[in-house]
């Protein structure tokens, strides 16, 4: 295999711990060009910038061999603004991440790490999306480094279907539990329960602050959420179609006299 061009983003910016040890990674397989968000864009999903414009600039942050830009816009943004004025050819594969969080479950419909991943999916690009299940700044990689190398160059080395990319959440390293391997599963049932505190301002204005409790549903042992609890990386092939095929026949049958 001639050297891969590695396209790598993320949603937490640019200076994230993740996406540094992501870069290191790479290094080590092909050419990196980074384009990631200047500063955090958590919980973006598939967010663009249409209304102010959008700045990109070249940046130096540490001395990898990598070729490093800065955005003012969202993760897609990234992406997008790599694929159209960035690069010069299609990158072999995209990386997003190293996220500082877990992306498993429901959580995937709001990661802007998923979504820039998803995007150089729907280019017919080769995607993965990495999280992590710490949110630490100081979150240790040392266990799953070699794990995140080997499902990169067994993406390059095999095909992944067009318009899938590959949702990858990392157990937190616990030193007395290790890794115990990969499994490739399916989304868990869960859901977020919202609160919403409110609270006031010095000047007597109302605002809301965004909490909540996060609930697993699902009770099958084949989940993301079950591999993750038992230390496993999990890896769930999701893709941006989001028709429930399932249900247009019974759907049809409703409005077919209409």
């Amino acid at each position: 295999m001639s050297i891969p061009l590695i396209l790598i983003t993320n949603d937490d910016g640019i200076k994230s711990p993740g996406l540094r040890k992501l870069i290191s990674i790479a290094n080590s397989i092909g050419k990196v060009v980074v384009v990631a968000p200047d500063g955090p864009r958590s919980a973006q999903s598939n967010a663009i910038t249409l209304e102010q414009p959008i700045r990109c600039d070249r940046v130096t942050i540490d001395k990898g061999r990598q070729i490093e830009y800065s955005c003012s816009g969202t993760p897609v943004d990234c992406v997008k603004l790599a694929l159209n004025k960035i690069l010069d050819r299609k990158p072999d594969i995209c990386l997003s991440g190293i996220n500082h969080g877990s992306n498993a479950s429901i959580n995937v419909i709001y990661s802007g790490t998923v979504s820039a991943a998803m995007e150089a999916s729907i280019n017919k690009i080769p995607s993965l999306a990495f999280s992590i299940l710490d949110y630490s700044l100081d979150a240790d990689f040392t266990e799953s480094e070699l794990f995140i190398k080997k499902i990169i160059l067994k993406s390059l080395e095999n095909k992944i279907p067009n318009n899938t990319c590959l949702n990858i959440n990392i157990p937190k390293s616990i030193k007395s539990n290790k890794i115990k391997g990969i499994k490739v599963c399916h989304q868990a049932s869960s859901k977020w329960v919202e609160q919403f505190n409110e609270r006031f301002d010095p000047r007597g204005n109302r605002y809301f602050w965004l909490s909540g409790d996060f609930i697993i549903d699902d009770k099958t042992e084949t989940s993301d959420e079950y591999f993750l609890k038992n230390q496993f990386i999990s890896i769930v092939p999701v893709q941006y179609d989001l028709t429930s095929y399932e249900s247009i026949d019974y759907v049809n049958s409703i409005f077919n006299n209409e």
